[in-house]
């Protein structure tokens, strides 16, 4: 087949503003749907192709459903009026009691929670699915691995290091039966060096290769302690299923997530803020929260703000309020000086140092210094 006749990745279609017409005639026709009166239900509402088919269906109300830590984020991009306007309701899991979801809330979208009890019975219909797993221990400490390199936010070295201290971190805790589960598109060598790792620390180490929702493994070993980055598995295991968790790794991720506004940043947020550090053993043992939820509501809307002012201007009298009372030694974690600077916000540069980026002078020295600096390198 030629490559100008492949067709499009879904993710990477877009239906033309001139063909919209054309493509709901089309699809009415192909799923025989008459001139019946449609609604959607989609999940990533920003991206293609959830985004194509809003467009493609003019009139049609939308359902929107967020099954993950992001819908407490704000929107990613700014979506067309014309889409948003008609999303009339936002349905999320109850992940974290209490903190109100961000997202779409820019068009007045009312969130609505999926009843806990209705999706876990769904779950313990999913437990059966997965017979051809390899022998695993009863309440071993789980592991859960995330492929965060592939996201180019950590080296595949880092993250290796990443799951190798998941282990020791257990280890120490006293869990000797531990299964890993890496992220399906993993390499095996990190399986390899966990393997070597607990071969040192005298751990009984299981690797999951066959794929299989972490939800599933929650039922079937109960584990005694789920241990990971800021998947959305952390908070389905406490939150639906009761189990100990604890974290690893996220204030490098923090520091790490580019651009400012990534849409992993609030996930990343809410678990650093909310569940106890796996080397912190009396907060592991006690489940100890970090923040209570009046406070983790305000962080997430500061850092929302920050992440996205154009699209949550409403939000700016909040953000300068938690910043003006809370900005410490921990929760700068949680910010960037130069993000904050650019928005004028509290904890932004000084104001007597506000003029050196506008200083023609200061530029004028750094233009000759950099051309000093390139001169000299030939």
């Amino acid at each position: 087949m030629e490559r100008d006749h492949l067709p499009f990745h879904p993710g990477g279609w877009a239906p033309r503003l001139d063909d919209v017409p054309m493509w709901e005639r089309h699809l009415r026709l192909l799923w025989d749907l008459g001139d019946d009166p449609v609604e959607l239900a989609v999940e990533s509402i920003q991206v293609n192709p959830a985004l194509g088919v809003t467009q493609i269906f003019t009139g049609a109300p939308v359902t929107v459903y967020a099954d993950g830590l992001m819908s407490y984020g704000p929107t990613r991009n700014k979506i067309d009026p014309l889409v948003g306007t008609r999303v009339d309701r936002l349905l999320h899991l109850d992940l974290v009691p209490g903190l109100v979801p961000l997202l779409l809330t820019e068009f007045g979208v009312e969130p609505e929670i999926v009843p806990t009890d209705a999706f876990v019975k769904v779950l313990s219909e999913l437990v059966d699915t997965a017979e051809e797993l390899p022998a695993l221990p009863d309440e071993p400490a789980l592991l859960l691995g995330q492929y965060l390199s592939a996201l180019d936010i950590l080296t595949a070295e880092e993250e290796e290091d990443l799951h190798v201290r998941m282990l020791r971190g257990v280890v120490e805790l006293g869990h000797t039966r531990v299964v890993f589960k890496p992220h399906p598109s993993a390499p095996a060598r990190w399986s390899r060096a966990l393997e070597q790792e607990a071969e040192r620390l005298g751990a009984d180490l299981t690797v999951l290769d066959t794929p299989v929702l972490a939800e599933v493994l929650y039922q079937r070993l109960r584990p005694v302690l789920v241990v990971g980055c800021f998947s959305t598995a952390l908070l389905t295991a406490g939150a639906l299923y009761e189990l100990p968790v604890a974290r690893v790794g996220t204030a490098t991720l923090l520091d790490r997530l580019t651009p400012y506004e990534n849409s992993n940043r609030v996930p990343v947020t809410v678990v650093d803020a909310l569940l106890p550090e796996l080397t912190d053993r009396a907060a592991v043992a006690e489940q100890r929260r970090g923040m209570d939820i009046d406070l983790l509501n305000e962080l997430v809307r500061a850092v929302g703000y920050a992440m996205q002012p154009k699209i949550y201007p409403n939000l700016r009298l909040a953000a300068e309020a938690y910043l003006s009372r809370r900005l410490n030694a921990h929760s700068w974690r949680y910010f960037k000086r130069k993000r904050l600077t650019s928005l004028a916000l509290p904890g932004a540069v000084p104001a007597q140092l506000a003029f050196i980026p506008r200083n023609a002078t200061v530029r004028r020295v750094a233009r000759r210094a950099r051309l000093l600096k390139r001169t000299v390198s030939r």
